[in-house]
């Protein structure tokens, strides 16, 4: 006959609530987003809480739809929370310049979208480069007291030998994404409507796959994220997928001296 004391002990342990084991990943995904008109910016964040899930943005002083720009002081109570929430950040050059070609003179021919010289062709040195890749990580400091990850996205993923050199130079890899990983979001919606785009990335997605999206497409008529990022994250975790920044992607993990 058991004791009055392991009786109580039992009852005490059964009434305890049993916690759900972690589920176990199949594989990771790292979605990361750039920014942009920034009409998407607090959806994506509440969804990325709602589901826990940590992502990676690269960020440019662009134009947004509130009338400034998405690197302006008014914008330091979103990226200071994003930071508090864990999420890895990225330089896509401070007036989303668009590389053109690598020039015969060691120079490099690029076109800002914004900024005092956006919309003109320039040909700047690769100090000069760096130097965009730089500003963001300033400002970035400024708003939020915090550092930028060491990686760079080039504003449509366009690169030469000479502009990665210069991101390397000044300590920043650059950081594309899988053919399976693009989006569409840039894509008109009547050729790529959001149902075709959310299907494709169901199906290709692989573990290692780096996604982008952006915080918002000037163009698209229907917006890809209020239709798709929940959808998208909840199908890929009833995949067994996890998802992780690329703080935790094997190419640009840190290494411990």
């Amino acid at each position: 006959m058991r004791s009055l004391s392991s009786l109580w002990l039992l009852l005490a342990f059964s009434s305890l609530p049993v916690q759900a084991a972690a589920p176990v990943c199949k594989g990771t995904i790292y979605l990361t987003f750039d920014t942009g008109s920034q009409s998407q910016a607090q959806l994506i964040a509440d969804v990325l809480n709602k589901h826990h899930v940590k992502a990676t943005f690269f960020l440019a002083n662009e134009k947004t739809t509130r009338g400034d720009y998405s690197l302006d002081p008014s914008w330091a109570p979103y990226w200071k929370a994003r930071v508090a929430e864990g999420h890895a950040f990225g330089t896509h050059t401070f007036d989303h310049v668009y590389w053109k070609k690598d020039l015969p003179n060691g120079l490099i021919q690029v076109k800002p979208q914004f900024g005092k010289e956006g919309g003109k062709l320039l040909s700047v040195t690769p100090g000069q480069f760096c130097e965009q890749l730089r500003r963001v990580d300033q400002r970035f400091q400024e708003l939020t007291g915090h550092q930028l990850d060491p990686f760079w996205r080039a504003p449509g993923g366009y690169t030469s030998p000479r502009t990665l050199a210069a991101g390397s130079a000044c300590a920043y890899r650059h950081a594309g994404w899988a053919p399976a990983g693009y989006s569409g979001d840039e894509l008109p919606s009547d050729k790529y409507p959001n149902a075709m785009l959310l299907k494709k990335a169901l199906a290709n997605l692989r573990s290692g796959d780096i996604f982008i999206a952006h915080m918002g497409i000037w163009s698209r008529k229907d917006a890809w994220a209020p239709a798709n990022l929940d959808a998208l994250v909840t199908g890929l975790q009833d995949k067994g997928f996890c998802f992780a920044t690329l703080r935790e992607h094997p190419d640009y993990v840190k290494k411990k001296d």
